[in-house]
């Protein structure tokens, strides 16, 4: 199983820090499905240290999602660890990590995010600074490098290892890639066999199929799954299952898809309110329905709406349209009818 520190996951599956996703309402989620260890979205250091009321909200914890990464990043070794004691001290995380692997330019133009993929001096000096002045374990997630012509990803591996770091997990793509192109494994490889703490390995994970292989490939200690993931956390217990028994299961169907997004939504609705939470739940609701014959339609439609009781009116006229019959769900999870509300 994978271990960080002395934080113990149940199986090798993370679910990615994914900006703008990875709120309570879709961590909780995953971790129903099994998901070992739920990542939150980044927070900026000087926002935690502002202590402004959204930021604060973004550091909230409910015990069922722990073991729980929360992570941070900054340019400015002080802010940063300030703002690293402040999660250490006042929030239910298990795990603090550091991001070096964010490509947005009003990130690196902060020289914070995927920038100190430049200077392994750097990423030493800050994340030792960080390990110091906090007891929980302190991680780090980055990419292979900042373009083809600097990947430093062994040399930065090794300084966070050197720094104190527990853990850290690879992106398998630059920062010039974006998203784009091919997540390059082979480094992945390269930076497992150069250091003892566990590495996580993370990149074009789309399938639990994808999961065995990055794992056989790299060798790596645990899989990080993020983009494969929206609007379809069945990803997330489908790999553990596949990774435990070498079963494939099917994936959900229609019904299945729409409940979870219901209950998704509901909880997005008791954490933000109606009004944001109905909006935010449009994109989630895309990738709810990605696949799904009619699914386009269906998607331009939810597109104008504005409030939780026509978006499921919808949603439960559009699957009772397919003609389905639904089946017992592949994964124990918690219907809408069920939903443990915030």
């Amino acid at each position: 199983m994978l271990k960080i520190g002395n934080i113990e996951m149940k199986n090798k599956v993370v679910l990615a820090p994914m900006a703008g996703v990875c709120n309570p309402a879709f961590r909780l989620i995953a971790k129903e499905f099994g998901t070992g260890l739920v990542c939150a979205e980044m927070v900026s250091d000087k926002a935690i240290l502002h202590g402004n009321k959204r930021t604060m909200e973004m550091l909230y914890v409910d015990d069922r999602e722990k073991p729980l990464s929360l992570q941070i990043f900054g340019g400015d070794r002080e802010s940063l660890v300030e703002a690293a004691k402040i999660v250490d001290k006042q929030t239910n995380a298990d795990i603090i990590d550091i991001n070096m692997g964010c490509p947005v330019p009003k990130v690196t133009k902060c020289d914070a995010g995927a920038r100190w993929l430049l200077d392994p001096n750097k990423i030493y000096e800050m994340v030792s600074a960080v390990v110091e002045a906090v007891e929980k374990p302190v991680t780090v997630k980055m990419r292979i490098g900042w373009d083809s012509d600097h990947i430093y990803a062994v040399e930065n591996a090794r300084a966070v290892e050197r720094a104190g770091g527990k853990a850290v997990s690879v992106h398998g793509r630059t920062r010039e890639q974006l998203y784009t192109g091919t997540a390059n494994w082979d480094i992945i490889r390269e930076v497992k066999q150069a250091v003892s703490i566990p590495v996580i390995g993370n990149g074009d994970v789309f399938t639990p199929e994808d999961a065995r292989k990055i794992l056989d490939h790299t060798g790596c200690d645990g899989v990080m799954i993020g983009r494969g993931a929206l609007g379809n956390p069945w990803m997330l217990y489908r790999t553990i299952h596949y990774l435990t028994t070498g079963e494939l299961l099917n994936d959900p169907t229609p019904r299945e898809k729409m409940d979870v997004a219901i209950l998704h939504m509901d909880r997005l609705v008791n954490l933000k309110g109606e009004f944001t939470a109905v909006r935010e739940m449009r994109k989630h609701l895309a990738w709810y329905l990605k696949g799904i014959p009619g699914g386009a339609r269906v998607k331009d439609v939810i597109m104008e709406e504005t409030t939780r009781d026509k978006m499921v009116s919808i949603l439960g006229q559009f699957v009772d349209s397919l003609g389905e019959i639904s089946e017992a769900p592949v994964a124990a999870v918690i219907s809408i009818r069920e939903a443990v509300a915030y």
